[in-house]
C-alpha cells in the first residue's frame, strides 16, 4: 500500500495584494501544501497595513473570506530594519514552534529582496517559497484579469505613476493605460494594490473608496469597509 503523503504547512506573507493573492492561488492549485495561516505586517499607529495603507478591518475580512486565520505583526511607523526583523522573528517563531518551516511570498524577480527573506528566515531555521517567481508580469497581469480576480489601487508613487491611478480599479484599461516603465504589476514599487475579489475567495470584500491623500511621498486611496 502506497503512503499517503500529508501536506506540509506553509505560513503565508500576505499583503493584501494582487501578487499575493496570485501566488496563494497557485498554491492552492498546486495541492502540495496547506496554509497555516497569513502573516501580515500592521503599522501599529495607524492600524493599516504598512505600506499599502489599508484599514485593518478590511485585511481581516480578507482572511475571513479566505477561510485563513490572521497573524497581524505590529509594527511602528517609519519602521527601521532592525526593528522590522526583530518583531518578524518573534512572529515567526510562534509558527516555527507548531511545525512551520516554510514561507511564501508573493515577490516575483527582485532578487535582492528574495535573498534578503532567505537569509533572515535561514537564521530560524525556515525556508522561503516563491510561488509565481520569475514568472512575466505582463502574462501575469493578463491572467489576474482573466481568472476573474479584481482589485483597486490604494497606494501609488507619483514619482513614476500619475495619481489619477490611486483609487482605480485593475482591468484592462488600468493595464493598458500604465506609462512605459512602470511594471505591469508594480513589482518596482509603483504602486500598491487591494484585492477584493476572485477564485480564493468565498465571498467579495464589500468597501467603498474615500479621500485621496498624500502622505510620505505617496499618494494613497483611503477604503472604507462597507
Amino acid at each position: 500500500m502506497s503512503e499517503v503523503r500529508v501536506p506540509e504547512d506553509v505560513l503565508f506573507c500576505w499583503s493584501g495584494g494582487k501578487d499575493s493573492a496570485m501566488a496563494l492561488h497557485a498554491l492552492r492549485a498546486a495541492r502540495e501544501c496547506r496554509i497555516a495561516a497569513l502573516l501580515t505586517t500592521v503599522t501599529e499607529e495607524y492600524d493599516r497595513i504598512s505600506m499599502h495603507g489599508v484599514r485593518r478591518a478590511l485585511l481581516e475580512r480578507q482572511a475571513e473570506s479566505l477561510g485563513l486565520p490572521l497573524h497581524a505583526v505590529l509594527i511602528p511607523p517609519q519602521c527601521i530594519n532592525a526593528t522590522y526583523e526583530e518583531r518578524m522573528k518573534e512572529a515567526l517563531a510562534k509558527h516555527f514552534a507548531r511545525g512551520v518551516r516554510r514561507v511564501a511570498f508573493g515577490d516575483i524577480f527582485l532578487e535582492d529582496l528574495r535573498a534578503y527573506r532567505e537569509n533572515n528566515l535561514a537564521k530560524i531555521g525556515m525556508q522561503a517559497l516563491f510561488p509565481i517567481w520569475k514568472r512575466d508580469t505582463r502574462e501575469l497581469a493578463r491572467e489576474f484579469v482573466r481568472q476573474g480576480f479584481r482589485a483597486i489601487t490604494v497606494c501609488v508613487d507619483p514619482r513614476v505613476l500619475d495619481a489619477s491611478f490611486a483609487g482605480r480599479e485593475l482591468d484592462a484599461a488600468f493595464f493598458a493605460e500604465l506609462p512605459p516603465g512602470v511594471d505591469p504589476c508594480g513589482e518596482n514599487g509603483e504602486f500598491h494594490t487591494f484585492v477584493f475579489d476572485g477564485p480564493v475567495f468565498k465571498t467579495p470584500i464589500a468597501f467603498h473608496t474615500g479621500e485621496k491623500v498624500v502622505r510620505d511621498g505617496f499618494c494613497f486611496c483611503d477604503l472604507l469597509p462597507a
